[in-house]
Order: C-alpha cells, then structure tokens, then sequence
C-alpha cells in the first residue's frame, strides 16, 4: 500500500505543481464561465475544462497503454494511425458510398461497433507480432505506425466524409441541457469499467508477473503469450472509443493530423504515473491522473503562446526526466542516499 501511495503522489505532485504555477502566473486560468452556443444549449468553457474535455481521449488510450506497457515492457506507437482507421471505419458505415450523406446511412452504434472489431484486430495484429512472434514492441507497432494513416484514407477513397447529423456531434461535444464535455463522461464509464475488470478478475495481477518474469510466470500455469496478446486487443478497444470522440468532434476527419503525436502523450502518460516503462507493476489510477496532466501541460504551453510544432520538444524533456528518475540506477541511489541521511539522523538522535 505504501509503495502504491509513493507512485501516485507522483503525478498528483505534477498536477500541483502546475496548477500553483498558473495560479501565480495568470489566475485567470481557473476562470470557468457558463454561456450557451448557438442553439442556445448550455456551455461551461475555460481552461479547466479544455483539460477536462480533451484529457479525457488520452484517459482512455492511458487505460490500454499502461496494461500493454505492464505486460510487455514496450510501448505501442501505432495508437494514432489505429485511431485514424477506426475513425475512417465508422465514417464509412455511417457514410455508406456517399461521402455527403443526408442521413446516416446505419445506426450510429453499429458504426462504432464495426470499429470496435477493426481496431481490435489491428490490436490483435500488433499482439500477434509482440506474443508470438517475440517482436519488440515499438518495432512491431511501427509497422501499423508507417501505413495506419494511408489504410485510413484508402477506406473512404481518399475522399473527406462529412456526418451532417448533428446528434453525431454529442460524442465529442454536449448533449444537450449537459453543460460539462460528453467525452469526461465517456472516460469517467471506461475508467470504471476498467477499475470493475481489474477488482473482479486477475487481468491486473496476471499481467504484472508477466511483465515482471515472464519464465516465473509460466512455471506458474500462466500463458504469457495469450496475456500480452489479450493487452493489445484491450488498447485497441481503447482506440475505438477514443475515435469516436475523435471524428464526432468534427463530424469528419483528416487523416494526416487527427490524432497526431497522441502516442507520445499516451507513453508519457504512464511514465508520468511512476509506472516503470520496462514493464511489472502498475498502477492504472496513477495513469490516468497522469492523462489529465498531460492535457494540463499540454492547455498550460497553448496559453501562454507557445507554438504547437514546439509542443513535443517541451514534453521530450519530460521524459526525459521521468526516464531518468525511473532508471534502476539513480533509485538506488537515490534509496542509498536516503538510507544515508536516516542514519545519520539516528546517529545524532543517540549522541
């Protein structure tokens, strides 16, 4: 219990961090304001809950990421390129042949279904190359990296669908007479969902003695392969929600830039966590804190007019450092020297 309280102090340390900074810098920052939009529904905007609404995607991909960095001691890099096909398979069922439809040409539920099966079996394909195949993970998953985006647009002809319903438009934006974001909704049912899979079944125990010796846990009467196998068609099921959201916000989608870079922030999400990136022990309530940190990082560097191409730089840095501090070497010495200074206290204590 104590070793889990040290890990998420972590991104909670962050999380204070940042909001102490922008309170002293601009309190504005904290300003939430409640207006109306064009059809006159209610809308609370500001910047806390530009964190909410859009942390919200990297929650739900933090969910998938953490059990595959867990199991395999990788990372998938392909989570962009497999939003942008699932993002196009749901335009395609609900667009049919037409790219301009005057109404949806299958129910909205089907549609994200159908996602749901593709995005899986992309993760399934990842999985297939990491479990079986003993692949590294960021190797196998740059294949999907490299031509996830091009399979996107192959799907709709290159063309550019747009969803003219507008009740499409409430997975990414508001239902109406609901002033807070539907995508924190969305988060808030996967992250229970998620606790409710972890506390009821061993997924996360079985899971984390994979990651820490995958020979132990064999001689055990666990399937290593199948459990890593079974952490990516759980990321991919991550995927498929995350890009309803996605193309729900537009109604339509751009395959080269939807979802860009969204893998780092994911990666950087579980390191932030205190989650160890070689893989074993995890704690996906740390993850998921360091999901909204990220997105609080990320709204923090906009406000105060930094450049998005300069964006990757700045959380390059972080982590670094999380990786740094997370090295085996530096927590032992670290631990050394804590252990130090407690003697030395005890030491002056007797005398």
């Amino acid at each position: 219990m104590k070793k889990i309280n040290t890990q998420i102090f972590i991104p909670i340390a962050a999380l204070l961090i940042l909001l102490l900074f922008n309170l002293i810098a601009d309190p504005s920052f904290f300003k939430v304001t409640l207006g109306y939009n064009s059809v006159g529904n209610p809308v609370l905007s500001g910047y806390l809950m530009t964190v909410l609404d859009c942390g919200s995607e990297l929650a739900i991909l933090a969910i998938g990421m953490t059990l595959v960095t867990a199991a395999t001691g990788g990372q998938d890099i392909s989570v962009g390129a497999a939003i942008a096909i699932a993002g196009s398979v749901i335009l395609r069922v609900l667009c049919g042949h037409d790219s301009r439809p005057t109404e949806l040409q299958a129910p909205i539920i089907v549609a994200f279904l159908v996602a749901c099966v593709v995005a899986m079996l992309f993760g399934a394909f990842n999985g297939v190359l990491v479990s079986i195949f003993k692949i590294q993970p960021m190797v196998a998953t740059l294949i999907l990296y490299t031509a996830g985006r091009s399979i996107a647009a192959w799907i709709n002809n290159n063309e550019l669908p747009i969803i003219s319903d507008p009740k499409f438009g409430y997975f990414g934006g508001l239902i109406p007479g609901i002033a807070i974001p539907t995508p924190f909704f969305i988060a808030m049912g996967c992250v229970i969902v998620a606790a409710l899979v972890l506390k009821f079944t061993n997924l996360g125990l079985y899971t984390q003695a994979v990651g820490i010796n995958e020979s132990s846990s064999r001689l055990n009467g666990l399937n290593p392969t199948f459990i890593k196998f079974l952490t990516f068609v759980i990321l991919g099921l991550c995927v498929a929600v995350t890009a309803l959201i996605k193309v729900s916000r537009l109604s339509s989608i751009n395959y080269s830039v939807i979802a860009k870079d969204i893998e780092m922030d994911a990666i950087l999400a579980v390191a932030l966590g205190g989650n160890s990136l070689s893989g074993g022990k995890f704690n996906m309530w740390s993850s998921i804190i360091g999901a909204y940190v990220i997105q609080l990082l990320t709204t923090t560097l906009y406000k105060f007019n930094v450049q998005s191409d300069a964006l990757p730089a700045y959380k390059a840095v972080v982590v670094i450092l999380l990786v740094v501090f997370s090295a085996p070497t530096v927590r032992d010495k670290m631990e050394e020297i804590s252990k130090k200074i407690k003697t030395r206290k005890v030491t002056k204590g007797v005398v």
